[in-house]
């Protein structure tokens, strides 16, 4: 089942720069081979279900690996069986609507 998720990942106890951690992250998910979008506060992926989660889950390995001894998560996900939707097919919706008022 295809998901599109939006994801943050929050290191605890690591100092108030998180950036390294977020860019580990965000190589994990590119080696998965998932479609990721960063945005100021978090990551939206979209892909197969059991590939989005394997890649969370080694994310939080890796960021541990890293030296934090917490990570906070926030995941937000949406799943549709009536047609195959993509992240880009979710804003342009919104735009299109937008221009149409």
């Amino acid at each position: 089942m295809k998901v599109l998720v939006d994801l943050c990942i929050v290191p605890i106890g690591v100092g108030v720069s998180l950036s390294s951690y977020i860019a580990a992250c965000e190589k994990v998910l590119t080696e998965a081979g998932l479609k990721t979008v960063l945005h100021s506060y978090g990551t939206n992926i979209e892909g197969e279900w059991d590939a989005v989660f394997a890649a969370v889950r080694r994310c939080h390995e890796v960021v541990h690996e890293m030296g934090a001894p917490r990570i906070s998560t926030t995941i937000k996900l949406g799943t549709r069986t009536d047609r195959d939707q993509t992240m880009e097919d979710k804003v342009n919706s919104v735009k299109e609507k937008m221009r149409e008022s």
